[in-house]
Order: C-alpha cells, then structure tokens, then sequence
C-alpha cells in the first residue's frame, strides 16, 4: 500500500526576494520522511491572495497533507489565516478559544493583548487549533491543510503538534555511495540498475573536486531488504 503524499506551501515575499532562507521545507521533508509521509511537491508563493488561494485549492486537492509555512503573524501582510478560509468557503474571525490562549499568554507576559497581536487569533470557523508551546499564537488544521508560522522554531513546534495525529506508512529508507567518475561513464550500467530495481527510487548526484569529476549515488526504498539489494549489486557494478 503506497504512503500517504503530502505537500508544502511556503508564502512569502521574503523568501521570493532571496531577503530570507527557508529553513522549514529541509526539516519538514525530515520529519515526514521518519514519519512515513510522502512529501511530493513544494510550491512558493508571494503574499498575494489570489496566488495563495489557488495554490491552496490546487494542493488540497491533489495530496492527502498540505503543511503551509508563514503569514500567520500580527502584522497587514499576514494574510494566509483569511485566503485559507476563502479557499475553503468558510467563515473567519477572532475565535474565544484562540483569543484566550493568546490572552493568557499576554497576561503572563505583562503585555498587552492589543489589535495586532488579536490578528493572531482570527481561525476560520471549521477549523481545530495546532498548539504552540513556544509564542502561544496557535495554527490551525481545515480539512487537510496545517496552516503554520513561518519562524523556524514555531514551525518545528507545530509540526511536533501535528505530526502524531496523522497516519504514516513505511519510513523510507536510503543508502549512498560515492562514484569518483563522471556521471558520462556511469549512466548505462546505472540506467540497467533502475531497470532491475524499479521499485525503488536510485538518484545520482554529481560533484566536481579538485578538477576531478564523480557522482554520490543514493538509493531509496521502504523495503530494507531490497535496498540492500541494490546496493550490492552498485558496488558490484563500481568496485572502489
């Protein structure tokens, strides 16, 4: 049975201008990986409401998982929490659950829980909180889309929150070997490789080092066995 897919929506003009490095997708892919969750595609958008809105349909639809990253927060250009909502038809505001997570944490804090930071407690009607234990302002889950903060640590946070409610499959295992040959002189012997073990997913890498020429190949696949495999049979192909 194959693995449930997912996929990632990071928004954010900031991360389009080069201004921020998305640090989330490298760790994201990790966790899902362990998890036994597919990621399949990951797509980037600007803070821009129709792009958002399609590109949440567009996955939704396509995948079992949609995690987005960014635009949650308290400021005009955090929009996402209302495209989510429009995608989806639903209604949204300042929810009382949201409101008193944010308001104890204020409170505690000795800060005040003024317009801006209410922002972060406007949740489309249908959806269910995703707890955040690092700044309090929670995500949220509509449907099949995990709708969270872009800063890393809170990123990471609720997708600890999240992660153990969703069914997984087989973890997805690898193994690598380096070739110090280009990738010219291994590409039959490799293409003939992938023929035998179609069932699992054989990628070469290529690298240049000190004017010399060689390729990292890496070898995935859910069944140990099989992976092993095919390893044996690379080393067989490409003796050091």
């Amino acid at each position: 049975m194959p693995n449930p897919t997912a996929a990632m929506l990071v928004i954010g003009d900031e991360i389009l201008s080069g201004r921020t490095r998305d640090a989330n997708m490298h760790y994201l892919a990790g966790e899902l990986t362990k998890r036994g969750i597919d990621l399949k595609e990951v797509r980037v958008v600007s803070d821009d409401r129709g792009a958002i809105v399609a590109a949440v349909k567009a996955l939704s639809g396509g995948y079992e998982h949609v995690f987005t990253s960014g635009g949650i927060g308290p400021t005009h250009d955090d929009i996402t929490a209302d495209c989510v909502a429009e995608a989806f038809g639903d209604q949204i505001d300042v929810r009382d659950d949201a409101r008193a997570i944010l308001q104890a944490r204020y409170d505690a804090s000795g800060q005040e829980l003024n317009a801006a930071r209410l922002r972060m407690a406007r949740i489309p009607d249908s959806a269910t909180l995703i707890d955040n234990p690092v700044s309090g302002a929670p995500g949220f889950t509509i449907r099949n889309v995990h709708v969270m903060a872009g800063v890393p640590s809170v990123f990471q946070a609720m997708v600890a929150s999240v992660l153990p409610g969703l069914t997984g499959g087989a973890p997805l295992l690898s193994q690598s070997l380096r070739i110090d040959r280009g990738e010219g002189d291994i590409a039959g012997p490799l293409a003939e490789l992938a023929e035998a073990f179609s069932d699992l997913s054989i990628g070469s890498y290529p690298f240049q080092q000190n004017g010399a020429y060689g390729a990292n190949i890496v070898i995935r696949g859910s069944d140990g066995a099989r992976v092993d495999a095919a390893m044996i049979r690379l080393r067989e192909l490409f003796p050091a």
